[in-house]
């Protein structure tokens, strides 16, 4: 068990508090590495700062924005990539009351204007390098929104528009709004308040077994973005409460990686399912990581991968399940023997949890049968550590939470050893390289495409990315089929949607599988979009999907 500070009491209201404790212990003790590899856009060396450096730089920070009037109530839109300044504004924001919207600088300018619009943000925090891509939003949000350019010095914080509240900070002060696709076109705002992220944190130093952890000497590396749950909450918030150093990448760089890895002095690594499959394609080198790799914490490993990656590298890929709205407290984690590596197994369910699985008609599927997971926080509590609530949304809250257990759309197996095996996502959710993409807004934006009549998006197996987006697609009266045809259709959809969701593959149809009422049947799309790979009239269109640059050299 960790020595970190627990959850109770007047110790422990916020994240910052949990850090301020750190930093108090262990001053001295790196808290955040950034290797070279993900500094050369801004900087000539890699980034280190101690606890005590960055805890002076919060509170240096806290001060600006309690003196221009910020505090409980407010939110603050956060685009500071995977940096240091993150860290920085997301902990003092936090002091004050603040509720921090992280955003992903590589959306479309549509895309980040709905998030900052929906959360009410009022101010927009970010890097000054990247002024000139944030036009398109200026353009769009117009004067309903402050701004303020982070650099070397940053100038004066505007003034909120509105008071901030009285309310004293505790456990269920919000701490961060993060958007998540679902199973509707618009990403949802999940409310996640510091007991969820501080019981993330605690739940991942608490786990034992395989993931051991020790206070004060751990360092974790991750290329996961501050802007999703598990390196915000999960990887952040437990090395913070051990004193440990996060290792942060920007992105993940396969042919430097086991450099960084090496160079950070790295314990603890996390993954997505795409990076083992990548890693293993690398050609034989220095390969024995057992020595300095205590594990890697991650989800989605190709099956066939895992027992291969594990034997060559010499370190175990624990296999996790969880989502944003359910935290890394609510997670399940295969961090005992048996883990059953290669048959997508996550676990057995902790005690603080319980679990359901049910058919279609939300009755109880027998011993062994697959069924769509069903989970609660054991006691009076069911809710406990998990989100609290889509913003603005409560008949969604409403329907994630029926009869009293969150419906997570995942269909799974629980074998009889109890340990639970992961088989297909019942939610209309494509998932790509650990992202979650809405198939109704990418649909949403091929419709508005006048060369297309009918388009249904739906996932296609990925040996690398677990899942691709493919775009089934009916053309309207007169427009022709051909490779120039889908590239034009994905060309257009990179205007209004982030990289990693437009189509990779674009399948043209005379017809599709649709009910009686018109709407399609989305298994049997599924099933024919799989057909399809390989065939003339299905174009691969994936070495369009570009990650937008958005640095300055």
């Amino acid at each position: 068990m960790s020595n970190a500070p627990k959850l109770s009491g007047s110790q422990v209201n916020c994240v910052y508090d949990a850090f301020t404790a750190s930093a108090a212990r262990y001053a001295d003790h790196d808290f955040l590495h950034i290797p070279r590899s993900a500094t050369s856009a801004y900087r000539s060396d890699a980034l280190d700062i101690n606890y005590g450096d960055t805890a002076s730089r919060v509170e240096q920070q806290k001060l600006l924005y309690q003196n221009a009037g910020y505090g409980s109530g407010h939110r603050v839109a956060l685009m500071l990539q995977n940096r240091l300044e993150f860290f920085i504004h997301w902990l003092a924001l936090n002091a004050l009351g603040c509720c921090v919207v992280p955003i992903n600088d590589e959306m479309a300018a549509e895309e980040q204007a709905y998030i900052i619009d929906h959360s009410e943000a009022i101010l927009l925090v970010y890097l000054a390098d990247i002024e000139a891509g944030l036009e398109p939003l200026r353009a769009l949000l117009g004067e309903q929104l402050h701004y303020l350019p982070v650099a070397l010095t940053t100038p004066q914080i505007p003034s909120p528009t509105t008071q901030a509240g009285s309310d004293a900070i505790t456990l269920h002060s919000e701490c961060a709004l993060l958007y998540t696709s679902g199973s509707t076109g618009k990403p949802k705002g999940c409310i996640l308040n510091n007991e969820y992220y501080l019981l993330s944190g605690q739940r991942y130093i608490d786990l034992g077994g395989l993931c051991a952890m020790q206070a004060g000497t751990e360092r974790l590396i991750t290329p996961l973005p501050l802007v999703h749950m598990n390196a915000m909450a999960c990887s952040s918030v437990a090395m913070i409460l051990i004193g440990g150093c996060i290792v942060q990448l920007d992105r993940f760089h396969p042919r430097s990686w086991w450099q960084s890895v090496r160079e950070s002095r790295a314990t603890v690594a996390h993954y997505l399912g795409v990076m083992p499959a990548m890693l293993l394609n690398a050609d034989p080198g220095d390969d024995d990581f057992s020595a300095q790799i205590k594990f890697a914490f991650g989800a989605g490993v190709n099956p066939k991968h895992h027992a291969v990656f594990e034997q060559r590298f010499g370190f175990p890929l624990i296999e996790a399940w969880g989502m944003t709205e359910t935290g890394n407290y609510g997670a399940i984690i295969a961090n005992h023997e048996p883990r059953h590596v290669g048959t997508s197994c996550f676990g057995v369910p902790p005690q603080h949890l319980d679990i359901k699985l049910v058919d279609e008609q939300n009755q109880e599927v027998s011993a062994g049968e697959p069924g769509e997971l069903l989970i609660r926080h054991r006691g009076d509590n069911p809710g406990k550590g998990f989100f609290a609530g889509y913003l603005k949304n409560p008949q969604a809250t409403a329907e994630a939470w029926e009869n009293g257990w969150f419906h997570t759309g995942d269909v799974v197996r629980q074998d009889s050893d109890g340990t639970m095996c992961f088989v297909d996502r019942r939610k209309n959710v494509i998932r790509r390289s650990g992202e979650n993409i809405s198939a109704l807004e990418v649909e949403a934006a091929l419709s508005e495409d006048p060369n297309i009549a009918l388009a249904v998006a739906c996932p296609v197996p990925d040996e690398i990315r677990g899942d691709e987006v493919m775009a089934c697609i009916i053309l309207a009266p007169g427009a022709k089929a051909s490779e120039k045809a889908a590239e034009d259709i994905v060309i257009r959809v990179l205007e209004t949607l982030v990289y990693f969701k437009v189509p990779g593959y674009v399948h043209f149809c005379e017809e599709l599988p649709l009910t009686a009422s018109g709407k399609p049947r989305r298994a049997d799309i599924k099933a024919l979009a799989q057909q399809a790979l390989g065939n003339q009239d299905c174009i691969d269109t994936r070495s369009l999907k570009k990650r937008k640059r958005v640095n300055t050299p």
